[in-house]
């Protein structure tokens, strides 16, 4: 199986670099096309009309013993144990067994001196740097260490206070308003402002900060258009002078919060500046998108399964069920990746260093042999297997009992304070591939 093809994106700026730029791009989305028309299960994922509701992919490829092979390039696995056994594995890891980012061209001069390998440049396949999601020990162990005592349970009670004033504010403005988006109304803001206090943002920049939230979200799937490059690439200069800018202000005046800590740590050299940006974008963005799908899929299953809402209506107390039912049945980020680092065995095929998996979390949490009956939505579902929904191993996310908490939070007051809640309009999707939710859901109460 050979390896993804790589794509990168050249110096902006003039015509000629744009038109090159959209050529490579248009080519890398007509071939994945292609191998999609002609039944490729992964090609699929990435593809409409296929990726917006993926739950039928998910299940072929675990009808055929749980591995998809796929012309694109990488692997998928779709069953709960493979999925467990991939993410747990420790010869699995998210960089090359070298080191190298995995869209990394090949550069023979460093790999014959031994030299460690420069950075590359922002690849049409991961156009951000996405800080722990993207490392391998020592770097991943050590700032996860660093950005572990934001989530440690005395702040999360803290935040639970935050996020039941933050919920309670928004659905008074719209239960004044009788219909509303529950997307752009509830389930956004919510989660963005708590992450804003978390690192300390002014509530100046919160509404810029939600923006590049989405920016950057949308990143995760590749890079789509030139349009959406040059997005890109403002969002990442904007984000960092917001947050060198910050880092100043909490070096003369330390606070509470997370970035007040994080120079603490960059002033005694356990971690860069650019490190130190660039986690602070991962916490944007999983502290604003995940949080963002899981309150609207968790909706969108009650409103649709007959007697669900209701059942929570009369009993808010089911509303941490429901969100571990919504984290098994419908997930706010569908799938992970791990690269082999040795010469492996998977699902009883050879499996070559430095050859990519997709691990469909999305696709375990339908697997009829860990969740009886599946494809349906029950809250008081008892889970006697975990999901994946928060992946697993090393990797497993960090900010899992904050995604946890607001969900719950957001689900118990409006099930409390609108029991008539109902659909209002069209439910309009992501059209996205690793992230899944509503992007609009009009609802009246």
């Amino acid at each position: 199986m050979s390896r993804p093809m790589v794509l990168r994106s050249p110096r902006r700026g003039s015509l000629r670099d744009d038109l090159a730029l959209g050529g490579r791009i248009t080519a890398m989305r007509l071939g994945g096309l292609a191998f999609a028309l002609r039944g490729d299960p992964v090609a699929r994922l990435m593809h409409k009309p296929w990726r917006l509701d993926p739950y039928p992919t998910y299940a072929a490829i675990r009808a055929t013993g749980g591995l998809a092979r796929s012309r694109v390039g990488i692997s998928a696995v779709g069953t709960h144990a493979l999925c467990e056994q991939v993410l747990r594995d420790r010869r699995f890891g998210v960089r090359l067994a070298d080191g190298r980012p995995p869209f990394a061209p090949e550069d023979t001069e460093t790999k014959r001196s031994g030299a460690r390998p420069s950075e590359p440049e922002t690849s049409l396949l991961e156009p951000v740097d996405l800080s722990l999601l993207g490392l391998d020990a020592p770097d991943h162990t050590r700032l996860r260490r660093l950005a572990a005592p934001a989530f440690a349970p005395r702040r999360l009670e803290q935040y639970r206070g935050v996020a039941e004033q933050i919920t309670t504010g928004l659905l008074d403005d719209a239960a004044r308003r009788g219909r509303f988006d529950l997307v752009t109304d509830l389930a956004a803001p919510l989660p963005i402002t708590v992450i804003a206090r978390l690192l300390g943002i002014p509530t100046v920049d919160a509404d810029r900060f939600a923006r590049w939230g989405r920016a950057l979200a949308t990143a995760l799937d590749g890079v789509r258009s030139v349009a959406h490059a040059h997005e890109l690439a403002r969002t990442t200069a904007e984000a960092r002078v917001l947050f060198t800018e910050l880092v100043e202000r909490r070096r003369a005046d330390p606070g509470e919060d997370v970035v007040s800590q994080f120079v603490g740590a960059l002033d005694a050299g356990q971690m860069s500046l650019d490190e130190l940006v660039t986690l602070a974008q991962l916490l944007l963005v999983a502290g604003f998108e995940t949080t963002t799908n899981l309150v609207g899929n968790a909706v969108r299953a009650l409103q649709a399964t007959p007697g669900q809402w209701e059942a929570l209506v009369a009993d808010p107390s089911l509303a941490a069920g429901a969100v571990e039912e919504t984290l098994r049945y419908d997930p706010p980020v569908q799938l992970t990746a791990r690269i082999a680092h040795e010469d492996t065995e998977l699902a009883g095929a050879e499996f070559r260093r430095d050859w990519g998996v997709l691990v469909l979390v999305a696709a375990a949490g339908r697997d009829p042999e860990a969740h009886p009956d599946p494809d349906r939505f029950d809250l008081r579902r008892e889970q006697t297997t975990p999901h994946l929904a928060f992946s697993g191993g090393a990797h497993y996310c960090l900010g899992a009992a904050l995604a946890r908490l607001e969900g719950e939070v957001a689900l118990r007051l409006l099930a409390q304070r609108m029991p008539g809640l109902r659909a209002a309009g069209r439910v309009v999707p992501k059209t996205a591939t690793i992230l899944r939710g509503p992007r609009t859901f009009p609802v009246a109460a």
